[in-house]
């Protein structure tokens, strides 16, 4: 009988070298050893809640708490962690947050990691600076409406020239939101912003719940965290990293209507990447975790049964 997810998690506060805390938290085995440990890295201003159907279905569906681990990550800036500098929210300074998880919480072989968006990025920048940890710790990747080019595909679904202007004007904001520092004042908006939300991130099929959590998580994040990581969005380009993946099963997941991270991000990545699967979902958008869960657990848990399995990673065997 396979065991049910824990209901209370363990709350693991890692704090790095720069003083920043990261808050991880623990699902499922409590020991490093366990047979698959799963490592979900949430989007830009969201945090770890947006996984709460992947946390509560992924250990029954690979076999019971006590044999998947499951860590969910708040990025430095985001959710439970604590905030960091304007100059550290940066690409490379994810990546070594991330190695620090892997070092502390991840037997070496053992891990699966899943980024959406902004963590797939921090995922990518991870196999640029550190290619030889990442082929020892990391046996499976999910990408997610993300990109290995930063948002040189992004156009909101607008004409060039409009885009062009609406991304300029956003990096300019942003910007300014990077220097006003760590308030939140935004949060008391964000109900009123639900239909600026609804249409930015989701696809046809939408749940009022989740327009309400992605409000939240928004609200949570500080305009400093807002602000400061979407130049490190704008500019990253690692094509060149996924090299790194190229003996270990990866599933790359995008949304035909996401407007943020659109379809050629992820044939990008799957052009990269040839034994890699390339799942599209016509009607989602930007938040597959929340507007398709069953799919994204799907995902998981092919590369977790592939991840566990004998021989080179076959597209064939993780296709549906």
């Amino acid at each position: 009988m396979n065991d049910p997810v824990d209901t209370v998690p363990d709350d693991v506060m890692l704090r790095l070298p720069d003083g920043v805390v990261l808050h991880v938290e623990l699902h499922g085995c409590r020991d490093t050893v366990a047979e698959t440990t799963v490592v979900l890295l949430h989007g830009w201003t969201l945090d770890r809640r947006l996984w709460h159907s992947q946390i509560a279905d992924l250990p029954a569906r690979l076999g019971g708490a006590k044999r998947v681990r499951i860590l969910a990550v708040d990025l430095r800036g985001h959710g439970a962690s604590s905030q960091a500098s304007a100059r550290s929210a940066t690409m490379p300074q994810l990546a070594d947050d991330l190695a620090v998880v892997m070092r502390e919480l991840v037997e070496p072989g053992r891990a699966v990691v899943v980024g959406h968006s902004l963590g797939g990025m921090a995922l990518v920048e991870y196999a640029h600076r550190y290619p030889a940890e990442f082929v020892a710790s990391v046996t499976g990747v999910i990408m997610i409406n993300s990109s290995a080019e930063g948002a040189l595909h992004t156009r909101y679904g607008l004409q060039p020239v409009l885009a062009a202007a609406v991304r300029a004007a956003e990096l300019g904001g942003t910007g300014v939101l990077a220097r006003i520092g760590l308030g939140r004042p935004h949060r008391h908006l964000m109900p009123a912003l639900s239909p600026i939300v609804r249409w930015l991130v989701f696809g046809s099929d939408v749940r009022q719940a989740d327009i309400r959590l992605v409000t939240q998580m928004v609200g949570v994040a500080s305009l400093r965290s807002i602000g400061a990581f979407r130049p490190a969005i704008e500019h990253q380009r690692r094509l060149g990293a996924l090299g790194v993946m190229r003996d270990i099963p990866v599933i790359v997941m995008a949304g035909g209507r996401d407007r943020l991270t659109p379809l050629a991000c992820g044939e990008s990545i799957a052009a990269a990447l040839p034994h890699a699967v390339l799942r599209v979902i016509d009607d989602a958008g930007h938040l597959l975790p929340l507007e398709h869960p069953e799919q994204v657990t799907d995902a998981i848990v092919d590369v977790c049964l592939l991840a566990g399995s004998d021989g080179p990673p076959q597209a064939d065997a993780a296709a549906r």
